[in-house]
């Protein structure tokens, strides 16, 4: 049975995925002054007793919607997300035109591109017009549309209209999980249409996936990309995921965290 204060612990726990709707393994040992070791073996009892479920880093409340935000994301496997976008920037080229998508690791692609010169980027993500708003090398071209909260970025008709409009050297996607068979899920229908759209629009496409996003199947909005396509992941992703993905044709780079790709 255990002590008073581990309840106590285990119940304030519960609240803040409640409140917060992302329990996180780091923020709770440093808000508890425990062990991450201790919270998780927390967050798997909790699991077993059907008051959490746990994500990637951490837990969300049973019954509260599954999609977690982009601020809550940018925490998440920080990492890994900076070496897939350190790698991605080697991909892009002097002048080019690109178009980057919503997403904390698109977001880091981002980042990585302020130092760039003569580069066009053209984007639906708030978070991408933020870190290059200032990049005096980098002419930003948004697509309008309508704001999705969640993600920071705009979809819709007008988003779509936009895009039919523009052409790019090179895609870089976002996803929520990458299935075995080669599909990419999506919280919302709207925004795997769009995917599907930007990859129309350019010669290259990528989609930037740490590790933990391939097999996984979080929600049942999904879009299968035509080949080629390029998986870009990093070295916590499963080999036997890499290798389903492979064997459907789809390239998959491996990056560790000096961006390295193997």
């Amino acid at each position: 049975m255990p002590s008073a204060a581990t309840g106590t612990r285990r119940s304030a726990i519960v609240d803040l995925a409640l409140e917060e709707g992302l329990a996180n393994v780091e923020a709770l040992a440093a808000r508890f002054d425990v062990s991450p070791s201790t919270i998780r073996r927390d967050l798997a009892i909790l699991t077993a007793e059907g008051h959490i479920a746990r994500t990637y880093g951490g837990a969300i409340p049973i019954g509260a919607h599954s999609e977690t935000t982009l601020r809550q994301r940018m925490d998440e496997a920080h990492g890994a997300k900076t070496a897939i976008g350190r790698w991605a920037a080697t991909q892009i080229a002097a002048d080019d035109t690109v178009l980057l998508d919503v997403g904390s690791t698109v977001g880091a692609l981002a980042a990585e591109l302020r130092g760039a010169r003569g580069l066009t980027v053209i984007t639906a993500s708030l978070t991408v017009v933020g870190a290059l708003s200032d990049a005096d090398g980098v002419t930003v071209e948004c697509l309008g549309g309508r704001l999705r909260p969640v993600s920071q970025g705009f979809l819709g008709p007008l988003t779509e209209a936009a895009l039919e409009r523009v052409s790019a050297d090179a895609v870089f996607l976002g996803t929520d999980g990458i299935s075995d068979e080669g599909e990419i899920c999506e919280a919302d229908q709207q925004q795997v249409r769009l995917k599907e759209l930007m990859a129309r629009r350019a010669n290259r496409v990528h989609v930037l996936a740490h590790g933990a996003k391939l097999g996984a199947r979080p929600f049942h909005a999904w879009v299968r990309l035509p080949l080629p396509w390029t998986v870009v992941t990093d070295a916590s992703a499963p080999a036997e995921r890499v290798a389903a993905l492979r064997a459907r044709g789809v390239e998959v780079v491996v990056v560790d965290e000096t961006a390295t790709p193997t």
